[in-house]
C-alpha cells in the first residue's frame, strides 16, 4: 500500500481517527507521518513476538528461577534463562524440555495448551472423525510400547469399525 500523501513510498503508518461517529483511516509513508505529528517511534525500535513472549514469561522466585534458569536442552544446550531473555526456543528438543515452564505460559497467552485450530462447518463431524481415528492410532501405538496388547487389540478394533463406516458419523450412515 501506497502513502496517500506522497504517492511515493510504502504506507508504514496506519492512522484510524472517528469523528461524531465517522471513520477516517489514513495510511502514511513514515516520512509524511512524522511531518504531520504521528510518532512512529515502535518502527525504528524493531519490536519482536519474541520480546512479548520474554516479557510474558512468569516472573518466578528468587531461588526458584536459579533452578529454571540451569535447565538446558540436551540437542541444542539453550538454557530457560535465555528463553526468557529472547523468547525464542533454540530447537523443536527445546518444546520437551521446557514443558513445565511453557504450560503455564501457552496456556495464559491461548487460553488452552493443546492448538484446536478451525474446521470447516459443513464437514465438522467428518473432521472430528478423523481427529478421534487419529488419536485411537496413537494411543493404540503407546499401548503397543507399554506391551498392553489387549488394549491396543480393543483400539484396533474400534479404528476398524470406524473406518468400516466409511468415516461417516451414525447419523450419516443411516440417512444413507
Amino acid at each position: 500500500m501506497q502513502c496517500q500523501v506522497c504517492g511515493k513510498r510504502p504506507a508504514v503508518v496506519h492512522y484510524t481517527q472517528i469523528e461524531n461517529q465517522k471513520k477516517s483511516e489514513y495510511h502514511l509513508c513514515e516520512k509524511c507521518a512524522e511531518e504531520r505529528g504521528y510518532h512512529t517511534s515502535l518502527n525504528k525500535s524493531k519490536f519482536s513476538v519474541g520480546d512479548l513472549l520474554a516479557g510474558m514469561v512468569d516472573q518466578t522466585g528468587g531461588s526458584e528461577e536459579s533452578k529454571l534458569g540451569r535447565v538446558r536442552c540436551p540437542r541444542c544446550h539453550m538454557v530457560y534463562s535465555t528463553f526468557k531473555e529472547s523468547g525464542r526456543l533454540g530447537c523443536s528438543e527445546c518444546y520437551e524440555t521446557f514443558r513445565a515452564q511453557l504450560k503455564p505460559l501457552l496456556r495464559r497467552i491461548h487460553g488452552s495448551t493443546r492448538h484446536s485450530g478451525k474446521s470447516p462447518v459443513k464437514d465438522s463431524a467428518r473432521v472430528a472423525l478423523r481427529r478421534e481415528v487419529q488419536r485411537l492410532h496413537e494411543d493404540m501405538q503407546k499401548a503397543i510400547e507399554h506391551e498392553e496388547f489387549e488394549t491396543a487389540a480393543r483400539l484396533r478394533d474400534q479404528i476398524r469399525s470406524i473406518e468400516a463406516s466409511g468415516g461417516r458419523t451414525p447419523g450419516e450412515a443411516e440417512a444413507r
